[in-house]
């Protein structure tokens, strides 16, 4: 148990509440870690998966999908120390596919409506998400950009499954036939910014986004556990992606082949890429325990 900078009481307390969303069947299962000063408290609570009996370890893996946006932040960040990138810079000399870009009217507007761009788009707008495409929260019939983007399988727009089944660059060079929606710098919008950073930072690194991440950011904070594939022998089925669509549970699983089995609330089990193979920035899983301990930043 912690001695200073950590309460007995208030670890007491935050077990009773956090046992208390499991005892609930919120989750089957959670990793709590906490760190101050020279603290460092874990505790695991629950199964590793909904129904399932094996008690969820404290080193178990998450997939941590939205979380790896401020990962592919700090490599950018590293590239700029680096000078390989500039922060004003346009992107355009590492991403042609993006240069010229024409911008929506409106943005429920048809394709072919469309203005000159204010300005190229820079590594600043796509570190603030202003990069002028992301989601837009309404179904993809009410604007014919989502509708186009959906067309072309781009899948920046939507839940992380199912993934993009293009490479880099040929993803890169669909997003590149669709006009912006807002000015570059004009408008946050979520999402579809980060992936293309993950294309910008292979390019500028010289090397597969994945690589980079664990040359300079796992490696050096001793986050051995953490990235795009689960790489221990035991991980499969350690800690289900889960999702809880109307109804119950539904686990998602990987198979022999590769793919995820997501689950659909009307149509029964669905098949899918893995989240966490995805090539961009996307999708990282991570020892929950483990990072507490060891990383110099934590994801709060």
């Amino acid at each position: 148990m912690p001695t200073l900078g950590l309460s007995k009481a208030g670890l007491e307390q935050l077990h009773e509440v956090m046992a208390g969303h499991v005892s609930a069947g919120r989750v089957p299962g959670l990793v709590l870690a906490l760190s101050r000063g020279g603290d460092v408290y874990t505790d695991a609570i629950g199964t590793a998966a909904v129904g399932g009996s094996q008690p969820l370890r404290r080193d178990a893996i998450f997939r941590i999908t939205s979380m790896t946006r401020p990962v592919t932040a700090v490599a950018t960040l590293l590239l700029v120390q680096d000078g390989r990138l500039a922060f004003d810079e346009p992107v355009d000399r590492l991403l042609p596919e993006l240069a010229g870009r024409r911008v929506l009217r409106r943005t429920d507007g048809p394709l072919d409506d469309t203005v000159a761009a204010d300005r190229p788009v820079t590594t600043a707008d796509l570190l603030t998400f202003r990069s002028g495409f992301g989601m837009i929260l309404a179904p993809p019939s009410e604007y014919p950009i989502l509708e186009a983007e959906q067309a072309l399988e781009l899948r920046s727009v939507g839940p992380p499954t199912p993934v993009t089944p293009h490479g880099p660059d040929e993803w890169l060079r669909r997003m590149g036939t669709l006009p912006l929606m807002d000015q570059p710098g004009g408008q946050w919008r979520y999402n579809t910014s980060s992936q293309i950073l993950g294309v910008l930072i292979a390019r500028a690194a010289g090397q597969p986004v994945e690589s980079f991440y664990n040359e300079r950011i796992f490696g050096p904070l001793g986050m051995t556990g953490t990235g795009f594939r689960c790489r221990r022998a035991s991980c499969t089925g350690s800690c289900r992606a889960t999702r809880r669509p109307p109804g119950d549970w539904c686990p998602t699983t990987t198979t022999g082949s590769g793919r995820a089995r997501a689950c659909s609330p009307t149509a029964g089990p669905a098949w899918s890429p893995p989240s966490a193979t995805t090539w961009f920035s996307g999708r990282c899983c991570w020892p929950a325990a483990r990072t507490a301990a060891r990383a110099s930043w934590r994801p709060s």
